[in-house]
C-alpha cells in the first residue's frame, strides 16, 4: 500500500515542486500564457481524447454526473450558511468554498489513482464544475451574470463532440484522436507546475482566518463526498473519484475572481495557500481512504 500511495503522490509533488521552486528562484513564468494554453487547448483536447476511447457503462457517467451536481449544491448551501454565521462576505469567499481545485490537482490524482477510467469519471465532475464555476461562481463574485462566458468556452464544444462519438458508438478519425491526445497530454503536467507557481506567488495575510476557511473547505468537501457516494451507491473508482474531487483545496480561480472584482483578494489568497498545504499534508490519508 505504501508503494502504491507513493507512486500516486510522487508525480504530483514533483511537478508542483518544480513550479514552486522555479517561481521562488525568480525565474520568469508566463502564467497567463500557460492558463490560456491549458484552458483553451489542453483541457478540451484531454477531455475529448479521453472520452472517445474510454470503455465505460453509460450509467456510470450518469451516476457520476448526478452525484457531482448534488455535491456542488451541498457545498453551496453549507458554505453560504457558514459564511453568513461568521459574518464573512459571500462574494469574496463563497466561490472558493464551493469550487475546489478539481482541475489542476484533482484530475492528476484521479488519473494516477484509478487510471483512464478514473480520469474519465473525474472529467465528468470537472466539466460540471467548470460550467457552474463560470456561471454561478462568477456571477456571485462579480455580482452579475453573463451567459457569454459559457458560450466562449471551447471545453463545452469538445465535450459535445466527444459525446457524439460516444453515443453513436463510432470512433473519430485517427488523425483527430492523435492530435488531441498529443495536445491533451501536455495539460496535466502544466497544470501541476502552474499550481506550484501560483502557490509560490501568493501570500497569507490572516493565518487564523485562512486556516479556518481552509478547514471548512476540506472538511465539508470530504464529508459531502463520502455521504453523496453512499447515497448514490458508488463503489470502486467512482466512489474514489467523487471523494477525491470533493475534498480538494481552494482553487486559484477563487483568488483570480476576488482580485478581478476587488473583494478581499489578499484574504482569499491565504485560503488558497493554506488549504493547498493542508491538502498535500493529508493526501496520503485521503488516498488510503479511497483506494
Amino acid at each position: 500500500m505504501l508503494t502504491e500511495l507513493f507512486s500516486i503522490i510522487a508525480p504530483v509533488f514533483v511537478c508542483a515542486a518544480i513550479g514552486f521552486v522555479w517561481k521562488r528562484r525568480g525565474h520568469p513564468f508566463d502564467a497567463d500564457f500557460i492558463i490560456t494554453l491549458t484552458t483553451v487547448f489542453g483541457m478540451p483536447c484531454l477531455i475529448f481524447a479521453t472520452l472517445v476511447k474510454v470503455e465505460m457503462d453509460w450509467n456510470a457517467f450518469r451516476d457520476m454526473a448526478g452525484a457531482s451536481v448534488v455535491t456542488f449544491v451541498a457545498f453551496g448551501a453549507v458554505s453560504w450558511a457558514a459564511l453568513k454565521v461568521c459574518g464573512l462576505e459571500q462574494r469574496a469567499f463563497w466561490p472558493g468554498q464551493v469550487f475546489a481545485n478539481f482541475g489542476n490537482l484533482g484530475l492528476p490524482l484521479c488519473l494516477l489513482a484509478f487510471g483512464q477510467q478514473g480520469l474519465a469519471l473525474a472529467i465528468v465532475y470537472f466539466t460540471i464544475g467548470v460550467v457552474l464555476l463560470f456561471s454561478v461562481g462568477y456571477a456571485v463574485a462579480a455580482g452579475t451574470s453573463s451567459i457569454q462566458r459559457l458560450v466562449r468556452m471551447p471545453l463545452i464544444y469538445f465535450v459535445a463532440a466527444a459525446m457524439v462519438f460516444v453515443v453513436t458508438g463510432t470512433e473519430p478519425p485517427q488523425w483527430i484522436y492523435a492530435t488531441t491526445k498529443l495536445i491533451g497530454d501536455l495539460t496535466i503536467p502544466l497544470m501541476l507546475i502552474a499550481l506550484g507557481v501560483s502557490v509560490a506567488s501568493l501570500e497569507v495575510k490572516s493565518i487564523w482566518r485562512s486556516l479556518g476557511l481552509s478547514l471548512l473547505r476540506l472538511g465539508t468537501g470530504f464529508a459531502v463526498g463520502v455521504v453523496t457516494a453512499l447515497a448514490f451507491g458508488l463503489e470502486g473508482p467512482a466512489r474514489g473519484v467523487l471523494i477525491l474531487e470533493s475534498a480538494m483545496p481552494v482553487a486559484v480561480f477563487a483568488y483570480l475572481f476576488a482580485a478581478r472584482h476587488d473583494t478581499q483578494s489578499g484574504e482569499v489568497a491565504g485560503t488558497v495557500v493554506v488549504s493547498t498545504a493542508i491538502s498535500f499534508a493529508t493526501l496520503p490519508a485521503l488516498l488510503w481512504f479511497v483506494l
